[in-house]
């Protein structure tokens, strides 16, 4: 498998941050992870002398493979103006890919939306794409996402979906616990520091493998 600080072995996550979309958002990440991926998205840097465009840029530069999610393409309640951030990250990635070189043109993603072809009102451009449905439903997004990553990896040591969904089910219901032996609030950890209590729970609950990790061609 490769380093978790490899090229190779991270994901880009392009999702809404909004407090409905969470459940699927830590879902996503604690997927990913389980997968012997690392998740990265924008939330992770904090520096205010960047300007959030050069962070996606660089973020996807730094990522093999990407998950969309524009199930938040959908008038705002405030403005009445769609969100366009998603799309414009998914443009980038598939911009990256097809003019970035020999390294990004090995770039893969998966694209997901709420619901099969609702996208067509919107972002038509996308139709030859395969745009896979999660339902807003956890346990449609982990399926997407790890059948996503088992095919595009080729990595035969990724769990079943029904596994990950069980163990994500077991780690949410030890994280209040977690987070109170670190004094901290599981609705006020940021995207790190979920992230690092994801990879410490799954390295005490790991899951042991002998097969190969590639399928051969």
């Amino acid at each position: 498998m490769p380093s978790p600080n490899s090229y190779d072995n991270h994901v880009f996550l392009n999702c809404p941050f909004d407090e409905e979309y969470q459940p699927l958002f830590d879902a996503a990440i604690f997927c990913i992870h389980d997968a012997g991926f690392v998740a990265r998205c924008a939330l992770e840097i904090s520096d205010s002398s960047q300007n959030r465009l050069s962070k996606i840029l660089q973020l996807i530069s730094s990522c093999k493979y990407g998950i969309h999610d524009i199930s938040r393409v959908t008038l705002d309640i405030g403005t009445a103006l769609p969100r366009f951030n998603m799309p414009l990250e998914l443009g980038i990635f598939l911009g990256c890919k097809a003019f970035g070189g020999r390294k990004h043109r090995a770039k893969c993603c998966l694209v997901l939306d709420s619901e099969s072809y609702r996208y067509r009102a919107s972002l038509s451009d996308i139709a030859g794409q395969d745009i896979e449905a999660h339902k807003n439903e956890v346990h449609e997004l982990i399926r997407r996402i790890r059948g996503w990553l088992a095919t595009a990896s080729r990595r035969t040591t990724i769990p079943g979906g029904e596994a990950i969904r069980k163990r994500f089910g077991q780690f949410r219901s030890e994280l209040s616990a977690i987070c109170s032996e670190l004094h901290k609030q599981a609705e006020e950890l940021t995207f790190l520091e979920y992230q690092d209590i994801v990879a410490a729970w799954l390295q005490r609950n790991a899951l042991r493998w002998t097969r190969p990790t590639t399928r051969r061609l």
